[in-house]
C-alpha cells in the first residue's frame, strides 16, 4: 500500500520544483539571447562550432563532412564564422579529402535528430539562420537534458538527507552552484554526461534493497544505458562504468544480464556504428594522431625524393590497393616533415596521403608505407603550430594538480560547495548498514582520484585545464555523484546555526563562480582572469 505524502514532503517537492523552474528559466533566458562576439551567429567557441557544423551537415546533406561550412564567410568576405580548430581531415569513403568534427559522432547524431525535426516544422536551416535557428535547437536539446538532470538529482537528494535545510541547499547547489549551469548554454558533451550519470545514480539507489519483480528489469536496462552513454560523452567514465557494472551485478545478477548488459550494448553499437558511418573507423577521430598500419615495404637506395625512388613508391602504392581509382592518375608528390626519416606521400589531386618512414637499423634501406592516420596534420591546422596560453600545457605536474583543485581552474576554489564532499564521503563510508551506498561511496572516491590522476599524468600537450573554458571541465560529469557524496556533511552542518551559515556561504560562493561564466562558458575562470590582471601568470 502506497503511503500518502505528508504536507512537509509536498512542500519540499514544491520548493524543489520552483528551484528547477527558475533554473530552466535562467538557462532559457540566456539561450534566447546567446550570440557570438561578432553577432553573426549564436556559436560561442571552436568547441561548439565543431558540433554545430556536424548538425548542419547531417540535417542538410545527410553527411558528416563539414567542408562546406568551413568555407562560409561573413558578409565582408573576411571571416569564417563556422571555422573551428576542433576538426580533423582525412579521405572519405568517396576517395576525396574532407573535413570532419573531431568529436565522437554519436552525440552529434542524436542532436541532429532534434535539428531535423525542428527544420521540418519551422522551415529554417542552421546555415541560413545561424542565430535564431541555433537558439531554438539549443533550447530544444539542452533544456530537456537539464530538466532530466535536476529531476534525477532531486530524487536522490530528498531521500539522502534528514534536514530540510540541507536538502534545499543541496538542490540549490545542483541547480545554480556548479559549472554545469554555464555549460547549459552551449552545445557540448558535459551536460549530457552529467545527466546520464544522475540517471544511473538515481536508478541504482532506488533499487537499494529491492529485487525486480520482472526478469527483464527495466531499471537495470536504464542503468546500463546511462552508464554506457556517459562513456560516449566522456571517455574516462569507462572506469565508473566498470564500477556501475559491478554494483548492479551485486544488487541482482539476473537483472544485470538481462537489463544492464543489453542497455550498455545498445550504446556500444550506436557509438561504434556512428563512428564507422562517419569515418570508416571504430576509433574516435580525435585519437588518430599517429601513423597508421604498414601497407607496403620497399627498398630504396638514396634519397626518397629521387625521381626513380618516387616511381617505385608510386608503383607500390598502386599495387597495395589503397589508392582510390579517381586518385590513381597523375604523379605522386613527396614532402619532408619535421620528423627525421619521415615523409608525406600525396596523390596529385591531394585527396589521399600516406606516410613514408625509414625502417630502424639494420634495415637501413628499408622504408615502410603507412596508411594516413595523422588526421590533425593538414595545411593551416592549429594543432601543428606553436601553442599559446593554456594550450601550451603546464610543464610542472604538481603545479597543474594545484591549479586544477585549489588554483585558478580549481574544482574546490571555483565551486567551494565541493569542500563538503570529502567529509560527506567519509561519513558515507562509515555507513556500512546499507551496503549499496557503501559500495557507491568506494566507487566515487576511487573513480574521482583515478580520473584526476589520469588527467595530471597526461603529456604536456594535454595538460591545459580543458583549454579556454570556465573550469576544469573534464570532471564535470562527476557533479551528481559529488552532490550525493556531500549530503551527509550538509546534514551534519544543518543541525547547528553556525553550520547553516557555513552551508549558505559555500553555496553563495559557488553560485558566484557559476554566474561569472554565464555570458559564455568558453572563457577563462574569473580567478584566472584576476590573477592574470595582477600579472602573476606566466603562460
Amino acid at each position: 500500500m502506497k503511503l500518502k505524502p505528508t504536507a512537509e514532503a509536498l512542500l519540499r517537492d514544491q520548493v524543489a520544483a520552483l528551484i528547477i523552474a527558475i533554473t530552466l528559466a535562467i538557462v532559457a533566458g540566456r539561450i534566447a539571447v546567446v550570440s557570438s562576439a561578432e553577432g553573426d551567429t549564436a556559436f560561442l567557441s571552436a568547441n561548439d562550432r565543431s558540433r554545430w557544423a556536424t548538425l548542419a551537415a547531417l540535417g542538410e546533406t545527410r553527411s558528416y563532412e563539414i567542408d562546406r561550412w568551413m568555407k562560409i564567410t561573413d558578409k565582408a568576405g573576411k571571416r569564417r564564422p563556422w571555422q573551428t580548430i576542433d576538426r580533423v581531415r582525412h579521405t572519405g569513403k568517396d576517395g576525396v579529402m574532407h573535413d570532419y568534427s573531431s568529436k565522437p559522432p554519436l552525440l552529434s547524431t542524436l542532436m541532429a535528430g532534434v535539428y531535423v525535426v525542428a527544420k521540418g516544422v519551422l522551415g529554417m536551416t542552421l546555415t541560413d539562420q545561424p542565430i535564431y535557428m541555433t537558439r531554438i535547437v539549443l533550447a530544444l536539446i539542452n533544456l530537456p537534458i537539464l530538466l532530466v538532470f535536476l529531476l534525477a538529482v532531486w530524487s536522490v537528494i530528498k531521500h539522502g538527507c534528514v534536514n530540510d535545510y540541507a536538502k534545499m541547499v543541496a538542490m540549490a547547489a545542483a541547480s545554480f552552484g556548479t559549472m554545469l549551469l554555464p555549460m547549459s548554454i552551449t552545445l557540448g558533451n558535459h551536460l549530457p554526461a552529467a545527466a546520464a550519470t544522475a540517471i544511473v545514480m538515481a536508478v541504482y539507489l532506488n533499487r537499494e534493497g529491492r529485487v525486480d519483480s520482472w526478469a527483464i528489469a527495466p531499471s537495470a536496462f536504464w542503468g546500463g544505458l546511462g552508464a554506457a552513454f556517459t562513456i560516449a560523452c566522456e571517455l574516462p567514465a569507462l572506469l565508473m562504468f566498470v564500477f556501475w557494472a559491478a554494483m548492479f551485478f551485486r544488487q541482482d545478477r539476473l537483472s544485470f544480464w538481462v537489463g544492464f548488459v543489453p542497455g550498455s550494448a545498445l550504446v556500444a553499437v550506436a557509438f561504434f556504428g556512428t563512428n564507422w558511418a562517419a569515418h570508416q573507423s571504430l576509433i574516435p577521430p580525435y585519437a588518430h594522431r599517429s601513423d597508421g598500419p604498414v601497407i607496403a615495404s620497399i627498398t630504396l637506395q638514396g634519397d626518397p625524393t629521387d625521381e626513380s625512388a618516387l616511381a617505385v613508391i608510386g608503383e607500390r602504392l598502386l599495387a597495395s590497393g589503397e589508392v582510390f581509382s579517381q586518385n590513381a592518375d597523375g604523379p605522386f608528390r613527396i614532402t619532408a616533415t619535421g620528423t627525421p626519416d619521415r615523409w608525406v606521400v600525396e596523390t596529385d589531386n591531394s585527396n589521399q596521403r600516406f606516410a613514408l618512414r625509414k625502417a630502424q637499423p639494420p634495415d637501413g634501406n628499408r622504408w615502410n608505407l603507412h596508411r594516413w592516420n595523422q588526421w590533425y596534420d593538414y595545411p593551416g591546422s592549429y594543432w601543428m603550430t606553436p601553442r599559446r596560453g593554456v594550450d601550451k600545457g603546464e610543464p610542472d605536474r604538481l603545479v597543474y594538480a594545484f591549479h586544477a583543485t585549489l588554483g585558478h581552474h580549481g574544482l574546490f576554489s571555483l565551486t567551494p560547495i565541493w569542500f563538503l564532499m570529502p567529509f560527506g564521503l567519509y561519513l558515507r563510508y562509515q555507513e556500512k548498514v546499507r551496503r549499496s551506498r557503501w559500495w557507491l561511496t568506494v566507487a566515487v572516491v576511487a573513480a574521482t582520484l583515478i580520473c584526476f590522476a589520469f588527467y595530471v599524468s597526461r603529456p604536456l600537450i594535454d595538460r591545459n585545464y580543458g583549454g579556454v573554458s570556465c573550469c576544469f571541465r573534464w570532471m564535470l560529469w562527476f557533479a551528481p555523484l559529488w552532490i550525493w557524496g556531500l549530503l551527509p556533511a550538509a546534514d551534519r552542518l544543518a543541525s547547528s546555526n553556525w553550520g547553516r551559515w557555513l552551508l549558505g556561504a559555500l553555496l553563495v560562493a559557488s553560485v558566484f563562480s557559476a554566474f561569472t561564466a554565464m555570458p559564455s562558458p568558453w572563457q577563462h575562470p574569473w580567478i584566472y582572469r584576476y590573477v592574470e590582471f595582477l600579472g602573476w601568470l606566466k603562460m
